[in-house]
């Protein structure tokens, strides 16, 4: 059984930080790169960070420098993290994470809520 766990979201000012987990539960996400994904209200979901099996990592230019993924595989699935620093309002969005490469018929996790004020 596949399932996707987000948490570690919540709120905070902007120049703070957190830490976000994924539980990626299934032998498809330990083999597979993962990324992390955010939506934020009336947009379309958009590609965070990746990170592959071999551990190379990819930026979004918006959180370039200021977010970090790494991640933790097992036997019967991924652990993803997203360390996040320097957050901006404009970070604020639900965040997923699921594969690096999805197509419209994926299941995601509820996501965790992730809120910066100004």
């Amino acid at each position: 059984q596949v399932q996707l766990v987000e948490s570690g979201g919540g709120s905070v000012q902007a120049g703070g930080s957190l830490t976000l987990s994924c539980a990626a539960s299934g032998i498809i996400f330990a083999q597979s790169p993962m990324a992390w994904y955010r939506q934020a209200p009336g947009k379309e979901r958009e590609v965070v960070a990746i990170i592959t099996n071999g551990g190379t990592t990819s930026y979004a230019d918006s959180v370039k420098g200021r977010f970090t993924i790494s991640r933790d595989n097992a036997n019967t699935g991924s652990t993803v993290f997203l360390q996040m620093k320097s957050l901006k309002p404009e970070d604020t969005a639900v965040y997923y994470c699921n594969r690096g490469v999805v197509d419209a018929r994926a299941s995601w996790g509820q996501g965790t809520q992730v809120t910066v004020s100004s």
